[in-house]
């Protein structure tokens, strides 16, 4: 077994592709009529994103989120919250500091990384 895909449950899954896939730098490959919108793996891994519509609204914090690591995290955070993305919190452990975001959809995910 092996993890392919990570899925965000969503309102508008088009719309929110729209987000991820300028965030990832990356496309949408697969759109099944808007009910399921699959965006290629943006890295080495191999793991994909996909965006799947529900009915119901998201309540509360996100059980599982998104965590990506970047040499140049206070650049990767401006440019994100230039696509629509919008800064929750910021975190720091020593070694370690990550920005909390938030997606237009408003699901939480975090950007780890040296500061610049």
């Amino acid at each position: 077994m092996h993890l392919k895909m990570i899925t965000i449950d969503c309102a508008e899954p088009r719309d929110l592709a729209t987000f991820w896939t300028a965030a990832l730098r990356t496309e949408v490959t697969s759109d099944y009529e808007g009910h399921f919108v699959m965006l290629a793996p943006w890295d080495p891994s191999g793991v994909a994103l996909g965006l799947q519509k529900v009915p119901e609204e998201r309540t509360g914090k996100n059980r599982v989120h998104i965590d990506l690591h970047t040499d140049d995290r206070l650049a990767e955070v401006d440019r994100l919250a230039g696509l629509g993305a919008t800064i929750v919190d910021e975190q720091k452990v020593p070694g370690l500091s990550w920005t909390v975001l938030a997606d237009p959809a408003g699901n939480v995910f975090c950007v780890a990384g040296e500061e610049h």
